[in-house]
């Protein structure tokens, strides 16, 4: 369901969530073709500040575009821009919700601002911004 420019206001939240598994990581560095060994190699891991292997910062925060493309303000929304500001790991196994909030409308450029934020556990691991093209009726 999209949310038009005439329908979207400030307060407007949404969010999504997924557990991450190993399927996950894998299939995000072959598509990206990010084999930073932090990613796949326990081995590599284990000698690193989070002691086991983390999914990569972009595929948590994709999280966030998913909402953006299919929730608020669903499909149609072109993404313009996005500010992020990486708090903490996600391991395998972290559910992790993404969360959407309108901060701001700018009804003349049919463009939005949303806080954007990603939780594992009660715990922020990713914070931002985004900005979006809010579509409008034909």
């Amino acid at each position: 369901m999209t949310i038009y420019l005439d329908e979207i206001f400030v307060g407007m939240t949404a969010s999504t969530g997924k557990t991450i598994t190993e399927a996950d990581i894998l299939m995000y560095a072959a598509v990206s073709t990010d084999t930073n060994p932090t990613h796949l190699n326990a081995d590599f891991a284990a000698a690193g500040p989070f002691k086991e292997r983390v999914a990569h910062g972009m595929l948590t925060a994709g999280l966030i575009s998913a909402v953006l493309g299919t929730q608020l303000p669903g499909p149609g929304t072109v993404y313009l821009g996005q500010t992020l500001r990486f708090r903490g790991p996600v391991k395998i196994g972290d559910t992790v919700t993404a969360f959407v909030e309108v901060t701001e409308l700018n009804l003349d450029k049919k463009r939005a601002t949303l806080k954007t934020h990603c939780v594992v556990a009660g715990k922020t691991v990713i914070d931002g911004e985004a900005t979006v093209l809010v579509p409008t009726r034909a």
